[in-house]
């Protein structure tokens, strides 16, 4: 009803002053603009957030605070923000339902659960306390399961005792110590004080289960008939006048008392025991947690150190702890590290062992929520689905990827392939042209013309096809030397070779408007098929001097280049030095077409020829045959191309 009051207030202030409300709406949609157009800006959430606040309008609130929670549910101080807003305006129900949304979203936040504890407890119905006493005690205990073993839960604990003793329920309050001994908690020493304190507060059947308190006083008169004989023995030498006078007890109160002492002190001897072993436990984790300096949400990077040491405290815990530990201590873990993939991998990794579903949960809040644009985690998460068989889930989370991150050459690959390893060839080849014909540059087409024709030669053994798919992509990437290899490469693994085709996949290379270097080195590769495969040897010696026309273009043009920038040629000294047998190397090539020079005649001129116009030019500019395949491997988005295997000195030495 409160709740209703204030909302029909509010509207009759809207009819009151129009003018103000329109200058509210404004600012409002100002605030709202900023973070529509960057949801990443975390800065301009806080302001959106701060003028609600201030506003207190139910509405504008429940808007803003929810979309916010859509992009960062860490954040334990807006959700009490947003439950305050509500309770203050009388919204009780409304204030639970945040409150469970934000323990949920932070289950291990004990500030989140003790503040819904107590508005429970004080606040949501008040002279109601009794009625909704098993409510609260059933929060209670969601609380402790959920962030009971945390490390720093120990006001959490305190709290729930403490409201246990105030409902004079003490055999729960020893139970509830007999959890709390055996966890490892930044203050198991308080604990342990606050439990000989109520133990020796209370008569131990007050507080031990009647099966306990039996065996315990079993366990308590055994060892005291051992002693009773002595103590007789003691009570028969006391001198007259010594005895108890009449009407005075000499058994009965005192001996109550006396046993009472011996089990609480049994008790705690009991409990000392597990005390030692949790202390034990403390001292192992104590270095980590004291590294441990940001353990909240926040967008700013962490330091190194604190990503090293949390890593490190996950790896002990895992090796050493149990499995709920290691839970626990994740989630932990990810609060700081939210933005951080690579502790969502290592989680996901972990977890994956123990519970398939639990390992999704993991990726879904993962990729949904706090990295909506990191790939390789949304691969991994396509990887996991389509490994259980989920192919239709594996093609949805990369469709989504690609959505968020248009252009990722590996997103790209990744749908391919999955429609590949589904022999759903034609949904692949269409991806193929799709990413082709859509592509940005003509460097990232010509990647894609590449993929496509591995595939269509390899998987469809359409090979005519796939020289097809290149040749296209030569016309409208002339310059790129890879699709010009691809096609090389296409030639070269068929079975048997064929040298026609071959020469002629060569000359329309070199017949192409790539640079002139890479033209030398085709050359050179034709050169090296004709002694390897060639059956004519006057083809050989054409293609070698093609070759050496070649070479001298190249050695005119950068003396050209030198000229225009004033610089000396560093190969004139070398040339003088040669000058004697350069013109007899130059003949000895060249006027082989008299016929009176076989291949062994040529070879030998050539090889004495060592001027301008054959090694020594070939060796000033850097493409003797020990440097074919040079080229640098050329990385799109991390996948790389194909060169052409190097061939070393032992084959054709400078």
């Amino acid at each position: 009803m409160a709740g209703e009051e204030r909302r029909s207030s509010t509207d009759s202030e809207k009819q009151d002053n129009p003018e103000k409300e329109d200058k509210k709406e404004s600012e409002l949609e100002k605030y709202w603009k900023a973070v529509k157009d960057n949801p990443a800006d975390f800065t301009g959430w806080t302001y959106l957030l701060q003028y609600v606040e201030q506003e207190n309008n139910v509405d504008d609130a429940q808007q803003a605070f929810d979309t916010f929670f859509t992009h960062y549910p860490y954040c334990y101080g807006y959700w009490k923000k947003y439950a305050d807003i509500l309770k203050k305006n009388g919204e009780v129900e409304k204030t639970i339902e945040v409150f469970e949304r934000g323990v949920k979203a932070i289950p291990l936040s004990v500030e989140l659960w003790l503040h819904y504890i107590s508005y429970l407890t004080l606040e949501a119905y008040p002279g109601k306390e009794e009625e909704i006493g098993d409510q609260i005690r059933e929060l209670n205990e969601k609380a402790l399961s959920a962030a009971g073993i945390d490390f720093r839960a120990d006001r959490l604990w305190d709290s729930i005792i403490h409201w246990e003793k105030q409902q004079e329920n003490l055999k729960k309050v020893m139970s509830l110590y007999d959890q709390l001994l055996k966890i490892p908690l930044q203050l198991y020493s308080h604990h342990f004080d606050n439990f000989k304190s109520f133990v020796n507060s209370h008569h131990p059947k007050e507080i031990l289960s009647l099966d306990e308190f039996f065996k315990l006083r079993e366990e308590v008169l055994a060892k005291k008939s051992d002693s009773s004989a002595e103590e007789e023995d003691a009570l028969d030498e006391q001198p007259p006048g010594e005895e108890a006078p009449p009407g005075v007890e000499s058994e009965g109160g005192k001996s109550d008392e006396a046993e009472a002492n011996k089990l609480r002190a049994k008790i705690i001897e009991i409990r000392e025991v597990i005390h030692k072993q949790t202390e034990e436990e403390v001292s192992k984790r104590w270095a980590f947690e004291e590294g441990i300096k940001r353990p909240y949400f926040h967008i700013k990077p962490l330091e190194r150190s604190q990503l090293k040491n949390w890593k490190d405290y996950l790896d002990f815990e895992i090796e050493y702890g149990s499995h709920d530990r290691v839970v626990v201590l994740f989630e932990r873990c990810m609060i700081a590290t939210a933005l951080y993939e690579d502790f969502w991998l290592k989680y996901a990794r972990y977890i994956e062992r123990h519970s398939i579903d639990a390992a999704r949960v993991v990726y879904r809040r993962a990729c949904n929520i706090h990295l909506t644009k990191k790939p390789s985690i949304h691969l991994m998460w396509s990887a996991f689905e389509e490994s259980q068989g989920n192919h239709d889930e594996a093609w949805e989370i990369l469709s989504n990827l690609e959505k968020n991150n248009p252009g990722l050459a590996m997103v790209a690959l990744r749908r391919i392939s999955l429609e590949r390893r589904q022999s759903n060839m034609t949904d692949a080849e269409a991806l193929y042209k799709e990413y082709r014909d859509n592509a940005a540059s003509d460097e990232i087409r010509s990647f894609f013309a590449i993929k496509y024709s591995r595939f269509l030669s390899k998987i469809c053994q359409n090979v005519d096809k796939a020289k097809e798919v290149l040749k296209e992509a030569i016309q409208i990437d002339k310059n790129n030397p890879k699709l010009h290899l691809q096609l090389l490469d296409l030639e070269y693994q068929a079975q048997p070779i064929n040298q026609e085709t071959m020469l002629e996949t060569f000359k329309f290379i070199l017949d192409s408007e790539i640079p002139l270097q890479s033209k030398i080195k085709f050359s050179q590769r034709r050169i090296e098929f004709l002694e390897d495969f060639g059956n004519d040897i006057s083809k050989l010696l054409d293609v070698y001097d093609d070759h050496q026309k070649l070479l001298k273009e190249a050695h005119v043009e950068k003396k050209r280049k030198l000229q225009e920038s004033g610089e000396d040629d560093p190969s004139d000294e070398k040339k003088l030095k040669l000058d004697g047998t350069s013109t007899a190397g130059t003949s000895g090539i060249n006027n082989r077409t008299n016929g009176s020079k076989d291949l062994a005649a040529a070879a030998a001129t050539a090889s004495a020829a060592n001027d301008i116009s054959a090694t020594t030019n070939m060796q000033q500019h850097g493409y003797p045959y020990a440097h074919w395949g040079s080229y640098q491997n050329t990385m799109y988005g991390g996948y790389p191309h194909p060169q052409w295997p190097s061939y070393g000195n032992q084959y054709y030495p400078s």
